[in-house]
């Protein structure tokens, strides 16, 4: 059995971070193995509080993990200061036949922070550039290059620029533009446009996360990037669809496909 590691925060909902990841690893045929970087309690209306935990704890629990496991791939997700990511990137250095997915948390569904502004600078300049692929969002993408994403085009404009700057290959999601969601991938080469219908649910708590999980889980099943992104896209697509309705905002996903 493949194996695949998160790195990110605990959300007491179930419908994010480690726990969807770990959910996203098992419905796929991975073990999922987690080290935890910071406790959330939360539901689908918000995060009402956060406990970053510190630095060798979270270097600890990587270590037990690929001591004995090791990791057929990593995802990484909310990393909350800068001396976890930048622990985490160090780390990490070195594992360069692994599989790194990156999704670079910075703001949760309902509106709360998830990574103080000193962090930013480590996570786009340390661990950015270690990894297979960086999956970011519409905020996320204007925050990294300081550019509007407003349309594919600029997606495609955005995804150029951070590969520019360093990142091997970033993935930037669609789902806060107008129309159908549609991903646009770039690996520094080849642009592909991964299109799926827009669905109409407010249900849609952890797609980000579960996405670059189905990522990772794909990558370390072997699949290669651009397929290993659309079975994600396709992953993800399902579990929206077939969410539970669970909650009073912001629900979880269903199962995928």
């Amino acid at each position: 059995m493949r194996t695949a590691l998160t790195i990110a925060g605990s959300d007491s909902g179930g419908g994010a971070g480690i726990q969807a990841d770990l959910k996203t690893f098992t419905a796929l045929g991975l073990h999922g193995t987690s080290a935890t970087t910071a406790i959330t309690a939360q539901n689908t209306r918000g995060i009402s509080s956060v406990l970053a935990l510190p630095p060798a704890i979270v270097v600890a629990q990587i270590e037990a993990v690929l001591d004995d496991f090791g990791a057929d791939a990593i995802k990484i997700g909310m990393l909350a200061n800068a001396e976890i990511a930048s622990a985490v990137a160090e780390t990490l250095r070195g594992l360069d036949r692994t599989p790194i997915v990156l999704d670079p948390v910075m703001v949760a569904k309902g509106g709360a922070s998830l990574l103080d502004d000193t962090a930013v600078d480590v996570l786009r300049w340390q661990l950015m550039p270690q990894a297979t692929v960086v999956t970011a969002n519409v905020p996320e993408a204007e925050a990294l290059t300081g550019e509007p994403v407003r349309s594919v085009t600029d997606a495609r404009r955005a995804a150029a620029a951070l590969v520019e700057s360093g990142v091997r290959a970033v993935v930037i999601k669609g789902g806060h533009l107008a129309g159908d969601a549609v991903d646009v991938l770039f690996d520094g080469t080849t642009f592909t446009e991964f299109s799926g219908p827009r669905l109409n649910t407010r249900h849609t708590h952890g797609t980000g996360c579960t996405f670059a999980a189905a990522i990772a889980a794909h990558l370390a099943l072997g699949a290669s990037l651009v397929a290993a992104v659309g079975a994600a896209k396709a992953y993800v697509t399902h579990a929206i669809a077939h969410a539970p309705g669970l909650g009073h905002g912001h629900g979880p996903l269903g199962p995928g496909s």
